[in-house]
């Protein structure tokens, strides 16, 4: 249980990759709240111009320093971990946490980076501070689900999760799609995360908005849902229309080649001239459809569903959410999930989110 802080002066924060799609998006809702984070990231000439705009602290440094960053993190209560993707900056960010004492949240959903922060739980304890990835669409929401349905079925021994999704996806999200396709699919079996062919297991689910057919895709769940449930058996799905089934089945043939570090370079380049991510109006008229099955050995099912504003919205604010909360509460220091650090009912006191309903 959370012990409330008893500090008169809120300690500064800061959010890193500030420059980026969602760190740009949660930057400006911050400020508009009153809030002063400090803006961070490698690109100079914008973290400055967004500080200045918004009257916040800029600072400028990248990753590749480790000293360099310990001291840019020092004195600093939190880490918003922003700038994607994360394989290439949750590693050094994590470990100046570590060294400085101050929190560390991300929003990814980068299996690899999730389980990293789990594999620190012990040197986190003895810093005292707490490391929870995934405080952003990717995972809040289906994490939280996946803790309402362990309480609804505690011996569930199969869990599957998912979402119906319109949204486009941000240049850091798009990137991060890329590295996945190259590592193919992941699904946890027996508690252990194993490697699986793209589109896997192909189902036919009601998200919430009328049945479709549904693919599994590699989402963090697949790390973060076995360390707040303990269920040893997860997938993941999202709606795709045959064209997208098989076009996955297909990148198989390929994905050794997806791995070559130039051909990353040279789709990720492509990223960057030509992702721009959603509009606030496109965010607006998107909503996100949440779903959830447990099943036990005897064949009994729960299943769950929730609406939830749009991925990128609810980054924002579920982000927010749990800056609020490490900010105003003392935790054990440790690895968390966001259903574990906040609880289930994180999901339901976001804006746009509708009742969470288990049948």
């Amino acid at each position: 249980m959370a012990e409330a802080s008893s500090a008169s002066t809120p300690m500064p924060w800061m959010i890193y990759g500030a420059n980026g799609y969602t760190g740009t998006l949660i930057a400006r809702e911050a400020a508009r709240r009153g809030l002063r984070p400090v803006l961070a990231g490698r690109n100079r000439e914008t973290i400055e111009a967004l500080a200045s705009t918004l009257g916040l602290e800029a600072r400028v440094f990248g990753m590749d320093d480790p000293a360099a960053v310990v001291e840019q993190v020092e004195g600093n209560a939190l880490v918003l971990n922003c700038a994607g993707p994360f394989s290439a900056t949750a590693a050094p960010m994590m470990e100046a946490c570590l060294s400085a004492r101050a929190h560390y949240l991300d929003i990814t959903g980068e299996i690899a980076v999730l389980e990293l922060a789990q594999s620190l739980n012990g040197r986190a304890q003895d810093a005292g501070i707490v490391l929870c990835s995934g405080v952003g669409f990717d995972v809040i929401p289906t994490d939280c689900v996946a803790a309402a349905l362990k309480a609804a079925l505690p011996d569930a021994t199969h869990l599957a999760l998912g979402f119906d999704s319109r949204s486009g996806f941000s240049p850091g999200t798009a990137k991060t799609s890329v590295e996945g396709m190259a590592q193919g699919g992941k699904v946890r079996r027996d508690g252990r995360i194993v490697t699986v062919p793209l589109a896997y297991e192909v189902r036919c689910i009601d998200f919430g908005d009328g049945e479709k057919e549904a693919m599994t895709i590699p989402w963090g769940d697949v790390a973060t849902a076995y360390h707040t449930t303990g269920i040893p058996n997860i997938e993941v799905f999202v709606p795709a229309s045959p064209r997208t089934i098989a076009y996955a089945r297909r990148a198989n043939l390929v994905r050794p080649i997806l791995g070559w570090s130039w051909v990353q370079r040279l789709i990720k380049a492509r990223i960057a001239r030509t992702v721009k991510g959603p509009s606030d109006e496109q965010r607006a008229r998107m909503p996100t459809y949440v779903w959830g099955e447990a099943t036990n050995a005897r064949g009994e099912r729960k299943t769950a569903r929730i609406r939830t504003a749009n991925g990128y919205s609810l980054t924002i604010d579920g982000a927010l959410a749990v800056v609020a909360q490490l900010m105003a509460t003392r935790p054990a220091g440790g690895a968390y999930t966001p259903a574990r650090l906040v609880g289930p009912s994180l999901i339901t006191g976001l804006p746009g989110s509708g009742p969470l309903q288990i049948s």
